[in-house]
């Protein structure tokens, strides 16, 4: 398979200012491409996403997007053909940001087309987005290789795809070089903190890193607040890492463990993420309605041991025992109790450390994304000449 790939991720471009999981992801997976020996060409910026259920809005976008793909084909093929995109893969499309593009474009080319954490919902089939519901599930249906990152996903993604089409599974996964450099530098790293956000050196740290919306969110920053209220160990900190519209409200209510407890960091760079993991003793997120939270394999491949609800894709990136513990959803004494015995056990802490590490090493980390990549490309390639 000679040329770039062409990437695209209609719910946010990889390069959109707003940090977010989705983002990091994104920048991931073209790294992982890359490393594989396969050059990546951003092929659009086009947002599709509607969260309002406005049917105007969708027909809009619809309407765009098959301009766009038109425009992109004539483009695509004006260019000589070593430069042509060989494949095309998009990045997390579902009803709410189908992908108008890559199917169109990838038909008019004859590439392979694939799908990496598309999702498909049977109860938006007559909802306010059902035009988009019929955009996945036809893009779904479409593509060469869909590539599942949760067990959830490939659940409900494999009636739809029927051979010669295949179902793969990629883990979600990070680069983990910058956190374990990070994590060798945990003394210099925890004074930098300590200075910066008025923590104390010698008092165990707590870390949460999350955006500040009023969903889901809100929600875990709640329920979070909740646990910590039940520990009565006084000396342990928490860091706070995130921003957004709620972040007022967050803030109320994360007062109420007390004066001194707690500290916000606000939105930081993501270079500066590693340091602030490392720097941490446990990081703790109930996680509800988590798709996967990329943040909890950044903590422990920082040697930073997770305690989290086992909700949505938890278990996909927290090897529960080795690099933290994973609780019954939306259980606040359950969360509780696992941060008091990781408090209290010193040990065990430090064996989860070097067992989360070790897990992000072997069975998260780019390398092994790289090679799972390269596999489906070579797959695609096959299936698209057979059909």
């Amino acid at each position: 398979m000679n040329g770039p790939v062409a990437f695209y991720g209609p719910l946010k471009p990889p390069d959109h200012p707003v940090p977010s999981g989705d983002r990091r992801m994104a920048r991931a997976l073209m790294r992982a491409l890359a490393l594989g020996g396969h050059p990546v060409a951003l092929a659009s910026r086009l947002r599709s996403y509607d969260g309002g259920g406005d049917a105007r809005r969708q027909e809009r976008i619809r309407s765009l997007g098959g301009r766009l793909a038109a425009r992109l084909l004539r483009r695509y093929r004006e260019m000589p053909a070593a430069e042509r995109p060989c494949a095309w893969l998009t990045y997390h499309a579902y009803h709410k940001s189908p992908d108008w593009l890559g199917p169109e474009v990838a038909a008019g080319l004859g590439i392979p087309y694939l799908l990496a954490e598309a999702s498909f919902a049977p109860k938006q089939r007559n909802g306010p987005w059902a035009a988009g519901h019929a955009a996945a599930e036809r893009a779904i249906r479409a593509a060469d290789v869909v590539l599942a990152l949760t067990a959830i996903d490939a659940e409900c993604l494999a009636p739809l795809v029927r051979p010669p089409a295949e179902l793969r599974r990629l883990p979600p996964f990070i680069d983990p070089a910058p956190y374990r450099i990070a994590a060798r530098e945990r003394t210099s790293q925890r004074a930098a903190c300590a200075a910066r956000f008025g923590l104390d050196v010698e008092r165990p740290w707590l870390l949460a890193v999350a955006m500040m919306r009023a969903d889901v969110k809100r929600d875990s920053y709640l329920l979070l607040a909740d646990a910590l209220a039940r520990l009565r160990n006084p000396s342990w900190q928490l860091l706070v890492v995130g921003d957004g519209p709620a972040r007022p409200e967050i803030e109320a209510m994360l007062a109420t463990l007390g004066q001194g407890r707690v500290a916000f960091a606000g939105l930081v760079a993501e270079e500066a993420l590693p340091g602030i993991y490392a720097a941490a003793d446990l990081y703790v997120w109930p996680a509800l309605r988590e798709a996967y939270g990329l943040a909890l394999l950044e903590a422990q491949a920082a040697g930073l041991p997770v305690v989290a609800g086992r909700e949505g894709g938890v278990a996909e990136v927290v090897a529960d025992g080795r690099g933290g513990v994973l609780v019954p959803p939306r259980d606040p004494a359950a969360l509780a109790g696992a941060v008091r015995d990781l408090l209290e056990h010193v040990g065990r802490r430090q064996a989860l450390a070097a067992g989360a590490m070790a897990f992000v090493e072997a069975e998260r980390g780019i390398a092994h994304a790289a090679a799972v990549l390269a596999a489906a490309l070579a797959a695609a390639d096959s299936i698209r000449a057979r059909r």
